[in-house]
């Protein structure tokens, strides 16, 4: 995959192998409604690399709504990601998913290209459309548009990374080639994963993304995804994220969660076995534990070393 111009190091670790990879999303502490302690989750983003999980995902949430109950784990994606990939050496960083109609396009470029650097080229990038009614008031965007600005956020970026002293117009604002955005990524472009449906056709994403992410889908709307996505992406990437809880008993039966399921280790290696035999390429898993560590090592010694 070393010819694709969006290869970095982070979309290698992820996608240059046979079979399923996976990742785990912040916080990995599993606090949700505040901000988590800042040690313990690098602590645990250190572990999770130490038992072999292949990328580290943070979320994009600008403002925490309650009435959601999520706020993603507090931290803005982009000090957050930088911190971290201090703090590990190879695993990937992937963001699941910068919001682009909440954010400016240049803004979005410069930093994403500076984690990128400074991680050693681990930076992939989930970018999605967004979903939090309340937000689009509060960054004075009409929530009607939010896929027009997608597609030309999308644009933007690509431009500011390929080219130096670009001219572009859009309704973000206007550059006329005077004014160059450093630092440039590692690769000419990063890897730019539309999360969810974005607001966009499945052709569009087919043709602009590097990848597609999604969210846990029951196995028959699954395989009828991956098999669209292949007849229009070839072997571009398919992600999806999943909940997981490990029940005690590593015989337990599936109980559904929201996104996900808690059961037994022995249930999720033949679940995750079933994924990959979809062609599913990574898993990005919520893990959800009172023992986040210990769960961590319980998931990579019995889940993924065995699939």
């Amino acid at each position: 995959m070393t010819e694709l111009p969006h290869a970095n190091a982070g979309y290698r670790r992820l996608f240059d192998r046979d079979g399923l990879s996976f990742g785990i999303g912040f916080p990995l502490t599993g606090v949700r409604e505040s901000t988590p302690a800042v040690e313990r989750e690098m602590r645990l983003a250190r572990h999770a690399e130490s038992v072999g999980f292949d990328g580290l995902w943070a979320r994009d949430v600008p403002t925490y709504w309650p009435r959601f109950g999520d706020a993603g784990g507090a931290f803005d994606t982009w000090p957050l990601l930088s911190h971290v990939a201090a703090e590990t050496d190879s695993i990937a960083l992937g963001t699941s998913s910068v919001v682009l109609p909440l954010r400016h396009p240049i803004h979005v470029a410069k930093s994403a290209a500076t984690v990128d650097r400074l991680s050693g080229g681990r930076l992939v990038l989930g970018v999605a459309s967004g979903d939090r009614d309340p937000e689009y008031p509060a960054f004075d965007v009409d929530p009607d548009d939010r896929g027009q600005l997608f597609r030309d956020s999308v644009d933007a970026i690509r431009t500011l990374w390929r080219e130096e002293f670009p001219v572009l117009d859009g309704p973000w604002g206007r550059l006329d080639g005077e004014l160059d955005v450093l630092p440039s990524p590692t690769t000419e472009t990063l890897p730019l994963l539309p999360t969810g449906n974005a607001r966009q056709s499945s052709e569009w994403i087919a043709e602009h993304g590097d990848g597609w992410l999604f969210y846990h889908l029951p196995d028959d709307t699954l395989r009828a995804h991956l098999d669209r996505w292949r007849t229009l992406a070839g072997d571009k990437p398919f992600l999806i994220a999943v909940r997981v809880a490990l029940a005690d008993d590593p015989e337990a039966d599936p109980e559904h969660l929201h996104l996900g399921y808690r059961a037994g280790v022995e249930w999720f290696r033949t679940y995750f076995r079933r994924l990959e035999s979809f062609g599913v390429d990574h898993v990005i898993v919520g893990l959800q534990a009172d023992d986040p560590q210990r769960a961590m090592t319980t998931f990579a010694t019995e889940v993924i070393d065995e699939c």
